[in-house]
């Protein structure tokens, strides 16, 4: 008995909730790969490119070390 009134009481408020929630839902959605970047949203969607990568080789007491950044 007491576990059925736990799963009404349960019901009653997930019902509830349900009524009185709003419609409209504005969600972004965001992404991060490889190359790119970018998140689409209800205004739209917007892509960022990661800047490339320099890499170059330099002397570091008498050891040759490559750097990128």
């Amino acid at each position: 008995m007491r576990s059925l009134l736990l799963m009404a009481a349960a019901m009653l408020s997930f019902s509830a909730t349900m009524t009185f929630e709003a419609t409209e839902a504005n969600a972004a959605v965001c992404a991060r790969g490889v190359y790119r970047a970018g998140c689409a949203g209800a205004r739209g969607a917007v892509v960022v490119r990661k800047p490339a990568v320099i890499c170059r080789t330099v002397w570091v007491n008498g050891v040759k070390v490559r750097r990128c950044g």
